[in-house]
């Protein structure tokens, strides 16, 4: 089934070095996928070098300079460098003090350092800014569940999930937090909205793997569908690998679920959720060995 690895520039790497020391190894793929690592690119490096050229000019009113500081963090986020871009989203907060996004992504990295206080002042601060900024109830969600409150998760994850109910991430985010809560319904309602929603987007396939219709080899496979885009297929395998490594943990199996989460990194999408999280979890079992 991953013949066709070729066309699409991937690589196809036996999995016995995972599965052999996995208590799930009867449920992990026999190849894995890999996409060639996303590097930092022509037009991140001149974006660089232009904001820093305008910030530095003087010749721009102070909200304007926020929005300057705010876009150079999202490129900072984008190749990587996320204390340089906390540090521009500070910038612009301190310059602009109802600035929802720059609060959001703030929200983010206090989770991510497992500052959670400081991530819910500033997921609260967007909302109250916003209260239609579903972002912000999204990712305050996931601190809320990683800080050991699925009960008050759910409220924020089933707010931003109501507002796509064909989004197959928000349908799969409120499943995976469901769990979490111990919603007895969680996977009837998954199979549902799979039932009503399903399309072409391929995101689907991702709930199809957790709702039972394919397996990890079958849904590695659909990964390669990206004529021969080395990018999307790395955006791809950095979702892929992530959910696969959620199921690893659902099934007792940390050591599978760190495999998979490194493989998740590897294709260095910095700016995706997965890839964010994906970081995060090894930290924690990192620092609990």
């Amino acid at each position: 089934m991953l013949i066709k690895a070729l066309r699409t520039g991937c690589m196809l790497v036996t999995f016995g070095y995972l599965s052999a020391c996995a208590s799930t190894s009867s449920q992990a793929p026999q190849t894995v996928v890999l996409a060639k690592p996303l590097q930092v690119n022509y037009q991140s490096e001149v974006a660089l070098a232009r904001l820093g050229q305008m910030l530095n000019s003087g010749e721009y009113n102070q909200e304007q300079m926020a929005q300057l500081y705010y876009e150079r963090g999202i490129v900072f986020d984008r190749v990587g460098l996320r204390a340089l871009a906390r540090f521009d989203f500070n910038r612009a907060i301190q310059l602009k003090p109802d600035f929802v996004e720059a609060y959001n992504f703030l929200g983010v990295y206090f989770t991510l350092a497992e500052e959670f206080d400081s991530a819910f002042e500033a997921f609260d601060s967007a909302v109250e800014l916003a209260p239609d900024y579903s972002f912000a109830y999204f990712y305050r969600g996931i601190a809320l569940n990683y800080a050991n409150k699925p009960q008050l998760a759910m409220a924020d994850v089933n707010h931003y999930a109501d507002q796509a109910p064909n989004d197959p991430y928000r349908v799969l985010w409120r499943y995976l937090i469901q769990l979490e809560a111990g919603e007895p319904e969680a996977q009837n309602e998954l199979v549902e909205a799979l039932k009503t929603y399903r399309n072409e987007d391929w995101g689907w396939q991702i709930v199809r793997l957790y709702a039972g219709e394919i397996d990890q080899q079958t849904f590695l496979g659909t990964t390669m569908d990206v004529q021969g885009d080395n990018r999307a297929l790395a955006e791809r395998l950095c979702e892929a690998y992530f959910y696969m490594a959620k199921l690893a943990q659902r099934a007792g199996d940390p050591q599978l679920a760190s495999s998979y989460f490194k493989l998740s990194l590897a294709n260095n999408v910095y700016d995706f959720v997965e890839h964010r999280l994906a970081l995060f979890e090894l930290n924690r079992y990192e620092s609990q060995i």
